[in-house]
């Protein structure tokens, strides 16, 4: 059985980011995490992609986002076409445009902390 998997899009390497503790806690309930950031880089051992369309998987189980909205609003489409089963907009990103925008494309939009989820299941 294969490992769900995880983009974090708004990853990040300062530790006091959501961005990075989503991370941590994906990684620790057994997702394969795939972080997503313009800088690129690597976080925690693992290679940061610099868009979603680098991940190097056909469709994820999860896309979780720390973003603001009006960049979130600008991802939206990236998500789409990469696909995956649910869209975390987690608070902070979860503007009603962005929730609105999100579902118009049809995404499965979870508007919770991904965080929470990860370290209860």
């Amino acid at each position: 059985m294969s490992k769900p998997t995880v983009a974090i899009v708004g990853a990040s390497a300062d530790a006091s980011k959501y961005g990075h503790m989503s991370l941590q806690a994906h990684h620790a309930a057994g997702y394969d995490v795939y972080p997503v950031n313009p800088k690129g880089g690597e976080i925690e051992g693992l290679t940061v992609y610099t868009s979603l369309a680098e991940v190097p998987v056909e469709h994820l189980n999860r896309i979780s986002v720390y973003l603001p909205p009006a960049v979130g609003l600008t991802v939206l489409d990236e998500i789409a076409e990469k696909g995956c089963d649910e869209l975390w907009l987690n608070p902070g990103s979860d503007a009603p445009e962005v929730v609105a925008r999100a579902r118009e494309l049809g995404l499965n939009v979870v508007q919770a902390c991904s965080i929470v989820d990860a370290k209860l299941n």
